[in-house]
């Protein structure tokens, strides 16, 4: 047992819910997904909302291609490159809303695509 798994059974209640990682990104997508379409909804009104959402989203997707470009990284290499590839698109097609050349219902639906392999993996 390292300091870290101490750490959590020290400070933790023990009926609390163990989180995994899988359960931790499916959060985040799901945050940050929601935020994405409330200012969305509003960006005409309060177009500050709509760029801070999306940089959290371009930042989220940041943190993944990071993760998969690493070698150690223990997902199919298939599935790294993908997922790399989507961060790309994710990267500049949120250049092209801040532009006004495109909505984030493109972004909205696939952060929806990955929440939902995420909560399928979860079941099987």
């Amino acid at each position: 047992m390292n300091a870290f798994d101490r750490a959590k059974m020290a400070y933790s209640s023990p009926d609390a819910p163990i989180r995994t990682m899988r359960g931790s990104e499916y959060d985040a997508f799901a945050r940050i997904t929601h935020r994405l379409k409330s200012a969305d909804v509003q960006a005409k009104r309060d177009y500050a909302d709509l760029v801070k959402a999306l940089h959290d989203n371009r930042a989220l997707w940041s943190v993944l291609a990071s993760d998969v470009a690493d070698p150690d990284n223990g997902l199919p290499l298939q599935l790294r490159q993908q997922i790399y590839a989507l961060a790309n698109f994710t990267n500049k097609h949120t250049s092209r809303i801040l532009a006004g050349a495109a909505s984030a219902e493109t972004l909205i639906a696939i952060n929806t695509a990955i929440m939902r392999g995420l909560r399928k993996g979860a079941v099987e």
